[in-house]
Formats: structure tokens, C-alpha cells, sequence
């Protein structure tokens, strides 16, 4: 029986993007011979894990966990929607929540380095990641997530797997829970108009100036167009100043006073939201390729 070594560990991983247990299975299966070890790993996993790792995941789904006092909302993506249904890419998201809620890591990478087992990957949660790529065939990552446990009570809503919110609060449990579902459905962009971030501002008072500029309208009279634009936007887009979705009579904020309750936070997650997806033109594909079958002809 060969000794199997670190390096030609890392060497067969190299070649194919397996995770580091699989190789070095696959190696002590060969005896050692790295031709036919990578041979073993294809026809386990396929020859899709090292191609699919540098694929667009505009795809995905949101989780969320809690344990004790602490919650976490994580994003994870994949290529296409198909995967989304899949029972193991749903357990990797839904464990990965569970993670970061019990393990507070300081980024994606920490996430990955924690334990984790599932579906005959592991010993962590990135080799599980690995695994399920070369399994099913397609790139997957974890994006971005977001823990609390700031001592507030946590109100989470999910619509389907593609949008999830966590809304922070003290009082009513109710009352909390609809403003995690308005938030889903208006996706407001802070909780005040003093909180909306100054780059949207300025965004969209440059709007309001070529508007108003096309108008003709004299200079004092631009201004307050310009400026009643903004006020607009303001309210439009902070959660308080919004008509209350199940009352449209009352804003949010009206609505939570009425309960006794206080929104401290609130953090929504939409799949995909600034991934620029690729968009694959099948007339081009087709075209190249009998171009290239007549060039070989």
C-alpha cells in the first residue's frame, strides 16, 4: 500500500476541486496512482466541481436560524432556480444559518472553516460546500449574512426561499412579525427618512434636477420641485413614514405605537439583488459552434 501524502493531496485537489477528504480517499483507493485517482473522482462527482467554481450564482435562497438569543440571516447563492429545490442545497443553507447563529464567524471564510458533515463531505462546512459542487453540478457560495444578538427580540418573516427579513424590536411579537412582512413586500431602504444613506439621496435629487431643468420652470420655483421630489422619495422609502400594508389608513410607525412597540432594526435579504447575471445568447452559441464544425470540416 502507497503512503499517501499532503502533497498529493493537494496536487489531486489542484487537478479537480475536490474537497480534501474525497482526494485523499480517492488516492488511498488508487494505491497512490494520481491518474487513476482522478478517475475515481469523476466518476464520483463528476468533472463539473473545478468548471463550476468560477460560474455566476445569481440564484439561491435566504435562511434563517436562531439559538438562545441569537438569530442569523444568511444568503446563499447557486447558478440556476432547478438547484434551489434540491434537499442537500437546502440543508447546506439552512445549516449554514444555524452556524453563524451559534458560532458568530467574522466572514465567509470563518463560516466555511467551522464543522461541519453532510451528504459524505465534511470535515467543515466549505468542504461540504465543494462536495455538493462536483455532486450536483453546479457552483455554489455563501454571500453575505448578517448576525444578531444585540438583547432586542427578533421577528423574522421568509416569502418563499428568495426574499427573508429579521426585524429587531421590543413589545408586541405581532405587531412585529407584520412589519416583517411589509418590509418584504415594500422593501423600504431605512427605518427613517434620516436614515436613508446619502448616495440614494443625492441619486435621486439629480433626477429631480434634470426633471425639473426640462421644465423650464424658473430657478426658485425648480428648487422647491427639487426638493419636493426628495421629501417624497424620503417618505416612499423609510420604513415609518410607509402606509401600513394590511392598513394603508396608517403608516408603519402609527401602526406600531398603537401596539406599544418599537422596531430598533431591520435587515432584507433579496436573492440575487446586484449580481449581474449572465444572459446566454442561444442564436451566437449556435452559430460559433457550426462555424467552428465547418472550419474543422
Amino acid at each position: 500500500m502507497a503512503a499517501i501524502t499532503a502533497s498529493m493531496v493537494a496536487e489531486l485537489r489542484a487537478k479537480t476541486d475536490a474537497p480534501m477528504m474525497e482526494c485523499k480517499k480517492a488516492l488511498t483507493e488508487a494505491d497512490g496512482d494520481m491518474a487513476k485517482a482522478e478517475e475515481v473522482l469523476r466518476v464520483k462527482l463528476g468533472t463539473k466541481a473545478g468548471k463550476a467554481a468560477s460560474r455566476v450564482t445569481a440564484e439561491g435562497v435566504v435562511a434563517t436560524a436562531a439559538s438562545g438569543n441569537a438569530g442569523a440571516l444568511i444568503e446563499v447563492n447557486c447558478e440556476t432556480d432547478f438547484v434551489t429545490k434540491n434537499d442537500s442545497f437546502l440543508a447546506l443553507a439552512q445549516a449554514a444559518a444555524k452556524l453563524i447563529a451559534e458560532h458568530n464567524p467574522a466572514d465567509v471564510a470563518a463560516l466555511g472553516a467551522l464543522p461541519y458533515s453532510q451528504d459524505g463531505f465534511g470535515p467543515t462546512l466549505e468542504e461540504v460546500r465543494k462536495g455538493l459542487i462536483g455532486k450536483i453540478g453546479e457552483n455554489m457560495s455563501f454571500r453575505r449574512f448578517k448576525r444578531f444578538a444585540s438583547g432586542t427580540k427578533l421577528a423574522t418573516y421568509l416569502h418563499g426561499t428568495r426574499i427573508g427579513v429579521v426585524v429587531e424590536y421590543e413589545g408586541d411579537e405581532t405587531a412585529a412579525k407584520d412589519v416583517a412582512m411589509h418590509v418584504a413586500a415594500m422593501k423600504p431602504v431605512a427605518l427613517t427618512s434620516a436614515d436613508v444613506p446619502a448616495e440614494l439621496i443625492e441619486r435621486e435629487r439629480s433626477v429631480a434636477t434634470a426633471k425639473a431643468a426640462e421644465s423650464g420652470k424658473p430657478a426658485d420655483i425648480a428648487a422647491k420641485m427639487i426638493e419636493g421630489s426628495v421629501q417624497k422619495y424620503l417618505k416612499e422609502v423609510s420604513l415609518f413614514n410607509q402606509p401600513f400594508v394590511k392598513n394603508d389608513k396608517q403608516t408603519v410607525e402609527q401602526m406600531l405605537k398603537a401596539a406599544n412597540t418599537t422596531v430598533k432594526g431591520f435587515t432584507l435579504y433579496v436573492v440575487g439583488e446586484g449580481i449581474e447575471k449572465k444572459v446566454d445568447d442561444f442564436a451566437a452559441e449556435v452559430a460559433a459552434q457550426v462555424a467552428a464544425a465547418q472550419k474543422a470540416g
